[in-house]
């Protein structure tokens, strides 16, 4: 008999061989961006509202010396957790992520919308910490670095429930972190939340002595405040402010403000809360800026402070494509209180720049890259890393292979994207692409969740090239989106293609390189279902290079069960044909034989259904069978 060893390596070359042979690839020579309709302000003592256009919610900032850092959510996407860097508060770069490399968090099988909420940055001692939350994958925990550039450190994880946690140190050194918790006993109401504090030694990574809760509910409990959440605390002078946003996430959100004599409390609200909301406002207002709230303060040696905070522009009602924006504002002290803006003040788009040496920052209206370096950090992927190699840079531009892992699937599809920064920007890409069967696509991919996407690419049909547009606005369509137009294409070469947005409706054509005039495909598309209100207000669209193939999809997974199916045939004694499709009792025995008995007889009964987890029970069976792992998870996970 062969031994184990052996035996892997044997399955593991026929694995990699067959699963990645039909998988054809994609070339994009360059993406470029342009917004339209953006200018600088007229006035240079001015400065032009959001500071971070597109979707960056929940933003934290803190300052070192002269220079300041500001982070903020990203949820599964990765990598994750952005940093910026400012000297002037008003113009940033990127200048790292603190979740970047496989290992730290674990975004596998989350939907867009889970992950990293809310992360909130601290420096103590020369060195930087970010607590945040990851949302179903692990619960609370913080990272830290020497300089926020990073490197960061591993997660440290910590015992304790909610959400949004941040960190405060007092000038006797003791640290404490606040988040948002459940209530004490059953909740009075939906979305009934308190906020709370613990003693935390940073040294060891431990939460100490016991928590207390600090505000139940918010401002006025009579009134079953929602979601008190993201909240901060400042001390000034001999005063604890406590600083947290309720009301939830849309039209509602607002930010309110406590203090007390003591960091533990008891804190008590303010005169004038909130202390920045849009809500009760005229809904049709010019430059309607809404869902403001989830804000953080710093200090400036002028006696100053300003606020960033996050909110949204919507084109109708609460329906954005940008998702939540980061802002900055200057904070008024009125009787000993920080105010943003008086009831009924709008949120303006234009104020005065704060008094501080202009930044050379980034310009988010325009950019183009040709993948002829390192990746750009602004590229995002769906969910941690996979060891599969998906895309390659180099001269030929940026290569995607078509694979099975679907935009609409919990995988990592074959996508790379970037933040829509702007309600009318263009995107543009020239794409060589040779599909090999029906299915395979390439092209360009506009994501907000996995629910609510828009592909646009070239796409094999009954045997043929054509022009494709595939939409999926629920999550009852399929997963590669539903064919909503397809335009043969005869051109065999290299051709451009353009996206571009205007608030709720996008216009698609195409060209062959070298052409000066531009090809409709579709004019105005209605594209409002990609709003972050369908996707729970959270996320943003990104929108970049993807590929994927349907026959892939199938072939790759249930290569990898047939693979498996010998090994398990051969050391349960359970003969039988190498075909999903005719398991029958044979698959059932096999699998009974594995110790997997419940699953057995649900995937047995929809088999297209269940490919990815036909290949996990098979691992399990290859590891009753061979008393060892697998060697081969990338090509199933």
């Amino acid at each position: 008999m062969r031994k184990p060893g052996a035996l892997v390596a044997a399955v593991a070359a026929l694995l990699i061989g067959s699963t990645l042979q039909a998988q054809p690839v994609a070339r994009f020579a360059e993406v470029t961006y342009q917004a339209a309709g953006e200018s600088a302000p007229a006035n240079p003592g001015t400065f032009r509202n959001p500071i971070l256009p597109g979707f960056h919610p929940d933003p934290s900032i803190v300052r070192s010396g002269d220079d300041f850092y500001l982070v903020t959510s990203t949820f599964a996407w990765f990598p994750g957790m952005p940093v910026f860097h400012s000297r002037d508060l008003v113009n940033w770069r990127l200048v790292g992520h603190a979740i970047d490399r496989p290992g730290q968090v674990d975004f596998k099988d989350l939907g867009i919308t889970r992950g990293i909420f809310a992360p909130a940055i601290t420096v103590h001692d020369g060195r930087f910490y970010i607590f945040t939350t990851c949302v179903d994958c692990g619960g609370n925990f913080f990272v830290s670095a020497d300089k926020a550039e990073g490197p960061w450190s591993d997660p440290v994880w910590l015992d304790f429930e909610g959400i949004d946690p941040s960190l405060f140190v007092d000038d006797d050194g003791r640290a404490w972190v606040v988040n948002n918790g459940a209530p004490v006993g059953e909740p009075r109401y939906d979305g009934h939340r308190a906020l709370w504090i613990q003693q935390i030694d940073l040294a060891a990574g431990k939460m100490v002595g016991s928590r207390k809760v600090l505000v139940d509910g918010g401002v006025n409990p009579a009134d079953k405040p929602i979601w008190a959440e993201g909240p901060h605390i400042y001390k000034v002078g001999d005063w604890y402010y406590l600083m947290a946003a309720e009301g939830g996430t849309a039209e509602n959100h607002s930010e309110t403000i406590y203090r007390s004599r003591k960091v533990d409390g008891p804190y008590e609200p303010g005169p004038r809360n909130p202390i920045l909301t849009q809500r009760n406002m005229a809904p049709g207002r010019p430059d309607r800026v809404e869902a403001t709230g989830h804000a953080d303060l710093v200090r400036l040696d002028d006696g100053t402070w300003w606020g960033v905070f996050l909110a949204t522009r919507p084109f109708a009602g609460q329906s954005t494509l940008l998702g939540r924006e980061t802002w900055l504002l200057p904070v008024r002290w009125v009787d000993g209180w920080p105010v943003f803006l008086e009831p009924g003040d709008p949120v303006p788009f234009t104020s005065a720049r704060p008094n501080l040496p202009l930044f050379e920052g980034t310009d988010w209206t325009s950019w183009s890259d040709r993948f002829s370096g390192p990746l750009s950090p602004e590229w995002l992927r769906m969910r941690s890393p996979r060891s599969d190699r998906w895309f390659e840079l180099g001269g030929n531009g940026l290569e995607l292979t078509a694979r099975g892992e679907a935009a609409g699937g919990k995988g990592q599809p074959s996508f790379l994207g970037r933040r829509l920064r702007h309600p009318a920007a263009t995107y543009t890409t020239r794409l060589t692409f040779s599909p090999e069967r029906d299915g395979d696509f390439a092209g360009l991919l506009a994501l907000i969740d996995q629910e609510h996407f828009l592909a646009f690419g070239i796409e094999q049909a009954d045997g043929s090239r054509a022009l494709t547009i595939r939409k999926r606005s629920g999550a009852d369509q399929s997963e590669r989106g539903e064919l909503a137009s397809s335009t043969p294409l005869s051109d065999n070469g290299e051709i451009e293609l353009q996206l571009a947005f205007d608030r709720g409706l996008a216009d698609l054509a195409w060209r062959p390189v070298g052409s000066a005039e531009w090809r409709p495909v579709a004019k105005g598309v209605d594209v409002e279902y990609l709003s972050s209100i369908h996707a729970g207000l959270f996320t943003g669209v990104l929108v970049g290079p993807y590929a994927g193939s349907a026959a892939a999809a199938d072939q790759g997974a249930d290569s990898t069960f047939n693979r498996y199916w010998r090994i398990i045939s051969s050391r349960s004694g359970v003969a039988g044909p190498l075909t999903p499709w005719a398991w029958g009792g044979r698959w059932s025995a096999a699998c009974a034989a594995s110790g997997a008995k419940t699953k057995c007889s649900n995937q047995a009964r929809q088999p297209s259904r269940w490919v990815s987890g036909r290949s996990r029970i098979a691992e399990r069976a290859w590891t009753k069978a061979t008393k060892g792992p697998p060697r081969v998870t990338s090509l199933y996970q």
